[in-house]
């Protein structure tokens, strides 16, 4: 039974998506089945991360091989501890955006295709969660992808045109040095399968593999993944993206599809290319995984973004560009954790890697993946109930929106506090131990274990980053909420079912601060899940192992 959940949260969007489809003659009933389809997938993601995770008799990890056809010739879906918790992710932001969507997308333009594209987004970053396959995982990015291109220009006019076909050009051009990197791997490999993948480059003599261009296919892969996940240099789509989508498949991808790319970093390199025992010697970096190679190219980007980004914040006039840069900046704060990651050394044998480096670092970036998918959520779906209240997101046109709405103001006070990391939400154990792990590597550096001045710049730009956050962050709210009111706030009328779910989302991010310790724990599972390669090829068996 266990191995049959794993692929519910591909079944259900799937199977919502023709429903939704089939009601498209009856709008009312089509938006009430959708958020049941949402609710229904949240249900999903939480049976099976307790049956495969959280359970007492939880096995860890499940594997369900397509159609009876065994690894690695079959499509493999694989849960563990990493996938369940990204999961965990787009049910709790999913949710709550397809039930903000039926309340703030005008009813006409939800008419037949909204909900069941939002529906295929989800679908796309599930199977993208799940699978075992390099090639699938392509796969999923492009569903993923295909939903995102038409919402970006779901509103028609000439500046969501343009913003759809600049996003559209950049990841076409991505999906195809994607693929070519996948082709590469293969033709060096001699398989797609993740798990077979890195029990061939383990042992790369006896598979007649040479791991060398792993690294280049590697790095291109990177590039990839970093334009999805918008790191720079490959943020140039987000604000004109982010700015043109509806505003609550703006928290979606701010929130989730970001996440994906972040996903396959670390999935990818830590479970997979980690196992290349292969000397790296290069101006610069030596090292004995191409992770060495990986690690400082990622702290660039990491570093490039948190800077990029947070000075973008700071200059924005609108809500919408405000927290549209603001993510580049905050996706930054996940990168270079996992850059410090795979500049660490892995776990000696003996020693539980939840609590080496590695496993620490890889537990943050994850922590702070999930305040920004709630945090961020939170506020762009604010920005949507000022918006539909005033007309507008300007930040002139915006003042003492608290007298209006005292509820609106403290989840979005909670959402701002959270970004800036204040004691006890979310946000404030996601800086913690992204600070933490950063000085642990400027410690290790201290202590003969590597030059000092890339851990020092990191510790540098996290405080800087965390400066410009306090100050955008600050400037948003006080902006809107404090003072006198103007005259496009006097006059506005605030929804209340929408300030009931933003303010659902700051419940949300109050009690994942609250309730940290579990959180934590099912971080640091998935962290060790990703780092365990061992446990992986052998849940996917890819030299048979069970059909479902």
């Amino acid at each position: 039974m266990t191995t049959q959940l794993v692929v519910a949260p591909i079944l259900i969007p799937l199977v919502g998506i023709v429903g939704l489809l089939a009601l498209r003659r009856r709008p009312r009933v089509q938006r009430v089945a959708s958020v049941g389809v949402a609710l229904a997938y949240a249900v999903s993601v939480a049976w099976l991360t307790y049956g495969v995770v959280l359970g007492p008799a939880a096995p860890g990890a499940a594997a369900y091989q397509l159609g009876g056809w065994p690894a690695p010739v079959g499509i493999s879906l694989v849960a563990d501890a990493l996938s369940t918790f990204m999961l965990s992710i787009a049910a709790a932001v999913g949710l709550a955006a397809v039930a903000f969507s039926v309340v703030y997308v005008d009813q006409a333009n939800q008419r037949t295709f909204y909900h069941p594209l939002f529906h295929c987004l989800l679908l796309g970053v599930s199977g993208a969660f799940l699978t075992g396959d390099l090639f699938n995982l392509f796969v999923w990015f492009e569903v993923m992808l295909l939903a995102s291109y038409v919402f970006v220009a779901f509103y028609g006019g000439a500046t969501h045109t343009a913003a759809a076909f600049r996003y559209l050009t950049l990841n076409v051009i991505g999906s195809v040095v994607m693929l070519l990197a996948i082709g590469g791997l293969y033709a060096t490999t001699g398989t797609l399968n993740m798990a077979d993948m890195a029990r061939r480059l383990a042992a790369p003599a006896a598979y007649g593999v040479d791991p060398a261009p792993v690294v280049g296919l590697g790095g291109l892969l990177l590039a990839t993944f970093g334009l999805k996940a918008g790191l720079v240099p490959f943020q140039f789509w987000v604000p004109d993206a982010y700015r043109a989508a509806p505003l609550p498949v703006t928290a979606m991808l701010a929130g989730v599809t970001k996440k994906v790319g972040m996903y396959a970093i670390i999935r990818l390199y830590f479970t997979v290319f980690a196992a290349a025992d292969l000397a790296v010697e290069l101006p610069g970096v030596a090292g004995n995984s191409p992770l060495a190679v990986f690690a400082p190219v990622l702290m660039a980007m990491g570093i490039a973004s948190v800077l990029v980004g947070g000075l973008g914040a700071v200059a924005r006039d609108t809500l919408d560009e405000l927290f549209a840069y603001s993510s580049v900046g905050q996706v930054g704060f996940i990168a270079i954790p996992i850059a410090v990651a795979a500049a660490a050394d892995p776990a000696p044998s003996g020693v539980d890697p939840a609590t080496s480096l590695r496993g620490l670092a890889v537990a943050a970036a994850l922590v702070y993946a999930l305040h920004h998918a709630l945090a961020k959520g939170l506020l762009f779906m604010a920005t949507g109930v000022v918006r539909s209240a005033t007309g507008t997101n300007r930040l002139a046109d915006l003042g003492g929106l608290a007298g209006r709405s005292p509820t609106l103001a403290g989840a979005f006070f909670i959402g701002s506090l959270s970004l800036i990391g204040i004691p006890p939400l979310a946000g404030f154990f996601g800086k913690f131990l992204t600070f933490g792990v950063a000085s642990d590597w400027l410690g290790v550096a201290l202590g003969g274990g590597g030059a000092v001045w890339p851990p020092a710049l990191a510790l540098a730009v996290l405080l800087a980053g965390a400066v410009l956050t306090i100050v955008y962050a600050t400037r948003a709210w006080t902006t809107c909420f404090w003072g006198a009111q103007t005259p496009m706030v006097v006059g506005a009328t605030v929804d209340r079912r929408e300030v009931a779910i933003v303010a659902a989302m700051a419940l949300a991010i109050l009690a994942v601060g609250v309730g940290f310790d579990p959180v934590y724990e099912f971080a640091s599972d998935a962290a060790v899940a990703a780092l365990d390669r061992e446990s992986y090829v052998e849940v996917v068996a890819p030299t048979g192992g069970e059909s479902a």
